[in-house]
């Protein structure tokens, strides 16, 4: 007797169909399971088997042979337990269903529950893809499964419940997803309203969220960096539908989604200690899995005490603060995660975190000061469009009733940016400023004489690089999107120059 179901792997962020046939004969009852199958797989035969007899079915006393299909590609997870299950009873003829154009996915529990798994909004998008018309997937599980359309999902609390739902006598209804509109409205737990004082700080959060750049915060303990760094998301547009998506996605691969979260709204904002491993800032694994680099795509990476980090991690930001990408390889192949965030770093100007304060005089030695500022290379520096000191606040400001100007209005000036570019991109995969190459400078960031006079002199006594001037053209064209101008005034450059430090580390 011999039964086939449709499930799916995992590989990275997508999916790949996989085939689970089983097979019964005759001989002394045991079950092997082939295909590259790793532990949890390898494991699944007794849960599969207890889930079978105690949903009150019948495991059959026969030599059972388990083949996941291709056989060159590695299996992980315990993701094809009901799959193996529901192949076992259609080949004992328990159960009759037609499964020609459906995939089964689900973890089983000893009494026949079936619980959640990660990764399914890519296996449903795989599934889609494929041609099949309906999922069955854990029903904590569903409401992920149901944002991709043209598929029929249903939510399979137990393996009971689906052997009824085979049977018409206890059909499941296919679970049916909220409208993104009826979702409740995200909320941030940091307003730029809270942050007393920092004014010119605000202004270069505000020109580096219009435009996607990255950001610099130097300034003694205290002072504010990390809570504007952490007001950061409450100023970025609100993310599109695709873009929730595929956040969605890396999350779902992660095994961070949280239940009560099928779809993420709100922009992620990543801060990792300094003493995170290369694997977990980069990704990596037997089975590469997302790090924090890709969890911040399209949001926020906060590296506080950047210094701190290690140097094989500072270096390794290199590759993805340029691509927006991140490759990782193995023996077996190479990888891709999007890494497509926004990057603030900050850090204190010296170990003891007060030199060129006016009010506490720093300890630190100038050999002390110099080595620590030189852990972040000038390769790195130079990836870093705005680099603004933050200085100590006064108690004035501090004791003072005014509040700062809300989230809200900055993020509508940010949003009317953004627009502009949308724009001035459409047809493109470009949606910032700071994603355009050397082509689209050219294009979009056209400067007149005096302009031309301003950056010549910048250039040679910032002593900048290509790259560096190629900034300062995005970020100038980011703040005339902001001043609703249609060509970069000197005024614009003027402001972006001063965003570059003014010593090269």
């Amino acid at each position: 007797m011999l039964a086939k179901v449709t499930s799916f792997a995992l590989i990275g962020l997508d999916s790949t169909p996989v085939s689970v046939e089983v097979d019964i004969s005759r001989g002394l009852p045991s079950q092997t399971i082939v295909g590259l199958p790793d532990a949890a797989v390898r494991e699944s035969s007794e849960r599969v088997r207890a889930a079978i007899v105690n949903s009150g079915l019948v495991h059959p006393r026969a030599r059972l042979t388990v083949n996941l299909a291709p056989a060159d590609l590695r299996k992980e997870g315990p993701a094809y337990d009901l799959p193996i299950a529901v192949a076992i009873l259609v080949a004992t003829e328990q159960v009759g269903a037609d499964l020609s154009e459906a995939a089964l996915v689900g973890e089983l529990s000893l009494d026949g529950d079936v619980r959640s798994v990660t990764g399914m909004l890519p296996m449903a998008v795989g599934a889609r893809e494929q041609g099949l018309k309906t999922l069955y997937v854990p029903a904590s599980n569903a409401a992920e499964a149901a944002l991709v359309e043209g598929l029929e999902v249903i939510p399979v609390a137990s393996l009971a419940s689906l052997v009824g739902h085979f049977h018409g006598y206890a059909p499941i209804e296919p679970f049916q997803a909220p409208a993104v509109d009826d979702l409740s409205p995200v909320v941030y737990p940091v307003d730029f309203r809270d942050v007393k004082g920092q004014e010119h700080v605000k202004r270069a959060l505000e020109v580096a969220a219009a435009g996607s750049h990255n950001v610099l915060m130097s300034g003694p303990p205290g002072a504010g960096k990390t809570l504007l760094a952490r007001a950061m998301p409450s100023i970025l547009p609100a993310m599109s539908f695709e873009e929730s998506l595929a956040v969605t996605k890396i999350y779902s691969v992660a095994g961070m989604l949280p239940e009560d979260t099928p779809l993420i709204r709100h922009r992620p904002f990543r801060a990792p200690h300094h003493t995170v491993s290369y694997a977990g800032l980069v990704g990596g694994g037997h089975f590469p899995r997302p790090g924090e680099i890709s969890l911040a795509h399209r949001g926020v990476l906060f590296l506080d005490e950047l210094p701190e980090f290690g140097t094989k991690l500072l270096e390794m930001l290199r590759q993805p603060l340029e691509d927006r990408k991140l490759t990782i390889a193995r023996s077996s192949g190479s990888l891709t995660f999007p890494s497509n965030f926004m990057f603030i770093g900050a850090l204190n100007p010296c170990p003891c975190g007060y030199y060129g304060d006016p009010v506490k005089e720093c300890t630190c030695s100038a050999a002390m000061v110099t080595r620590y500022q030189k852990r972040i290379s000038g390769p790195l520096l130079d990836r870093i469009d705005i680099h603004i000191e933050v200085p100590r606040v006064e108690y004035e400001k501090l004791a003072g009733d005014r509040m700062g100007e809300p989230s809200a209005a900055i993020r509508a000036r940010v949003e009317a940016a953004r627009e502009q570019q949308a724009r001035r991109f459409e047809g493109s995969r470009l949606l910032a400023n700071a994603d355009m190459g050397p082509a689209e400078v050219r294009d979009f960031c056209a400067v007149d004489e005096a302009g031309r006079s301003l950056l010549r002199a910048a250039m040679q006594q910032l002593q900048m690089s290509a790259r560096a001037y190629h900034r300062i053209l995005k970020l100038a064209r980011t703040i005339a999107d902001l001043a609703g101008s249609e060509g970069i005034e000197t005024v614009h450059l003027a402001e972006a120059i001063q965003y570059r430090p003014r010593r090269q580390t």
